[in-house]
């Protein structure tokens, strides 16, 4: 597919006084070469069958992402964290000593996983069943912000190479080739050096730390995008208290809302989303900021935003009036816009990206001069 030159066969064509050779229509379709920026950015090269290809693929994932979100409602948010089964041998043992309820999860979850993981479920999947949350439940939780601060400004030989391999790792991207990508790279690579010394860094690393970086980062700024379109007023006030939409809206998507909303209030947005999608996640998050939008204009404080809305999501016991701003007041979404519109803004957010950087270059300037 990339950069791939499709060789096919040749129709011929007969009429009446003379041969007349030429492509078929489908050879000329393979021989059309079409380049365009995949979902996470990358420049890709192929030709029409290809795209039609990652087309059906990605139509594949939204039908896969429909059983994981019903899954996640029926089983709960965490339903994953279990024993995986990777021979029947060990079937057998799990079964002698856990419920049968719990080996079922552990074959469902094997078989969902080899057909693809949804995007917007992939850091949180990845991250508990690879073994990292449970690593991450036996330290501190500023852990990784305290390594981070002790190894600023050292310098050993894995810092000197990784210094090195920085401005190689998928060079023209629009996010991980910048001064911010390279800053964001950096800081988890140089924390790892530290952390497994004996590994301390390699080359290979850097591209697997990249995509795992691009990959949470794109989905923090949909989420923010969606605000500003829908909640414009909100978006910008928050933009400038720095508040990251993620504080919240990670908790009520990963959990759906049960840890966030009464119970009753809880099962109604359930009913809407057995039936309507993944959509309703959005539509029941951008209610939540829209009802108190006033409040949330007078907050100064990134604290005052978090106690703003956690107290609004506990004291919601009337579904009805969530509801009704959630597909009265916001507008239509469906789940198939929401799809188009995330490919549509990938600019858009390489661009927001850009502009932090822009900003935050002009401050440190600023603080210099004074």
């Amino acid at each position: 597919m990339y950069h791939t030159n499709s060789k096919r066969e040749f129709s011929i064509k007969f009429q009446p006084q003379m041969q007349i050779l030429r492509p078929s229509i489908h050879s000329r379709r393979a021989n059309l070469i079409v380049k365009f920026q995949d979902l996470y950015g990358f420049a890709v090269e192929g030709n029409v069958d290809d795209v039609n290809i990652l087309n059906e693929v990605r139509e594949k994932v939204r039908q896969q992402g429909r059983v994981w979100w019903a899954l996640e409602a029926s089983k709960g948010a965490n339903w994953y964290l279990l024993p995986q089964v990777s021979s029947l041998a060990e079937g057998i043992a799990l079964k002698s000593s856990l419920k049968l309820s719990t080996l079922a999860n552990a074959i469902t979850l094997k078989r969902l996983i080899r057909k693809g993981i949804p995007p917007v479920l992939r850091p949180k999947v990845w991250f508990s069943v690879s073994g990292a949350a449970k690593k991450k439940s036996t330290v501190p939780e500023s852990y990784y912000n305290d390594m981070t601060k002790a190894v600023e400004g050292k310098v050993t030989a894995a810092t000197k190479q990784i210094d090195h391999d920085l401005p190689r790792t998928f060079p023209g991207h629009p996010w991980l080739d910048t001064q911010e990508g390279h800053a964001a790279l950096r800081r988890v690579l140089v924390a790892y050096s530290f952390r497994d010394s004996d590994v301390g860094y390699c080359q290979g690393l850097n591209y697997v730390a990249a995509l795992l970086l691009l990959d949470a980062m794109l989905n923090r700024e949909f989420s923010r995008i969606c605000l500003l379109k829908k909640c414009p007023r909100i978006a910008v006030h928050l933009e400038e208290l720095e508040f990251d939409v993620s504080l919240v809206a990670t908790e009520w998507f990963l959990c759906l809302f049960s840890k966030s909303l009464p119970s009753e209030t809880t099962l109604r947005v359930w009913d809407v989303l057995f039936y309507e999608g993944a959509k309703v996640l959005f539509h029941v998050a951008l209610a939540i900021f829209k009802m108190k939008e006033e409040e949330l204009l007078l907050a100064h404080h990134v604290g005052d935003v978090i106690n703003i809305l956690q107290k609004t999501t506990h004291h919601l016991f009337d579904p009805d009036e969530l509801l009704t701003v959630a597909f009265d007041k916001i507008g239509s979404m469906t789940t198939n816009t929401l799809s188009k519109q995330r490919k549509k803004q990938e600019p858009a957010v390489m661009a927001e990206l850009d502009q932090r950087l822009r900003r935050l270059n002009s401050t440190k300037m600023d603080d210099l001069d004074k």
